[in-house]
């Protein structure tokens, strides 16, 4: 249904946006709320446990672990930032969102992962200095510069995604106000509006070009590299024990890019697919990294899984 609309400045917007959970299943969302609490559920404890950990453990102040500290803290943020609208829509049913609350929602969903996604390139680098030239690792990751990198990617986060919200304000909104999932993002957002989105739709892509095209790109280049030292390497085990210590970060980088690509192409070019598809797209982009992130580096980093056995029994 449409909602009304207010003016302000000759444009007019919604007073409010209507979330979308699973449609057709209305009748068991709480059902369908417990294994997405669970998740989250998961994601909370997983993160927190591993910031924890790494703030406690004075052995664990290294470049890679404070990296990964700051990868749990996004990814906390992440989690606490859609959890207030998408609990109430599962649980009781609340779908109502003020656009100042959605602008809210969208700017944080949207400058996290992009300070996610430079972290990650981040700790890309620091695992291709670590292989390729470890005598110089020390001098290159202090921990001023660790800091000032961090700042850096929450600075980038924060330029790219205000446009963001700004520019939807600008925009009329007349006739259908649900959007396709149980949060708010700028390209679900834009597409409700039925005045002209060019600039909009020309910003979208110059910020995820800006960002996550030259993040993903850098990432596989160090790779390459990394994967030319490695192979350079005369001993075979040497070989594994160098490719080792960079498979929970390659992890953690198919984690976020498959689901930020498959959501993208969803929103790009899924017009005519299934209300579902957006759904879940939408739901594996915000819930599975900040599950499975703490979940595999416990798994492959020993000093975090000796720690949190040791807490555990303790």
């Amino acid at each position: 249904p449409a909602c009304p609309a207010m003016t302000n400045n000759g444009s007019s917007r919604p007073w409010l946006f209507l979330l979308t959970g699973f449609p057709g299943l209305e009748h068991v969302h709480p059902w369908i709320a417990v294994p997405i609490s669970l998740m989250y559920f998961v994601a909370l404890c997983g993160n927190a446990a591993i910031l924890t950990i790494i703030r406690a453990e004075r052995s664990l102040h290294k470049p890679m672990f404070l990296f990964l500290a700051m990868l749990a803290a996004t990814d906390l943020c992440l989690v606490a930032t859609t959890v207030p609208t998408v609990l109430p829509l599962f649980w009781f049913n609340v779908r109502a969102l003020r656009f100042g609350a959605c602008a809210t929602q969208m700017f944080f969903i949207h400058s996290l992962s992009c300070v996610e996604s430079g972290i990650l390139l981040a700790m890309a680098f620091d695992r291709f200095v670590a292989i390729s030239n470890p005598l110089r690792y020390p001098l290159i990751f202090t921990g001023s510069r660790i800091a000032k990198t961090g700042l850096l990617m929450l600075l980038r986060g924060v330029l790219f995604a205000l446009p963001t919200p700004l520019l939807l304000r600008l925009l009329r909104y007349c006739g259908a106000n649900a959007l396709s999932h149980s949060f708010c993002l700028h390209q679900d957002v834009m597409k409700l509006a039925c005045s002209d989105r060019t600039v909009n739709v020309i910003y979208g892509l110059f910020a995820v070009l800006a960002t996550f095209g030259i993040d993903s790109l850098l990432v596989l280049l160090s790779y390459v590299v990394i994967v030319k030292t490695v192979l350079s390497i005369a001993c075979g085990e040497e070989r594994l024990r160098a490719l080792d210590t960079c498979v929970s970060h390659l992890c953690a980088v198919l984690l976020f890019y498959v689901p930020l690509i498959g959501l993208t192409v969803v929103h790009r070019f899924g017009e005519r697919a299934s209300p579902l598809v957006h759904i879940l797209m939408g739901f594996t982009y915000v819930l599975i990294p900040p599950m499975l992130n703490p979940v595999v580096y416990s798994i492959k980093i020993t000093q975090i899984r000796q720690r949190i056995a040791k807490r555990l029994q303790s």
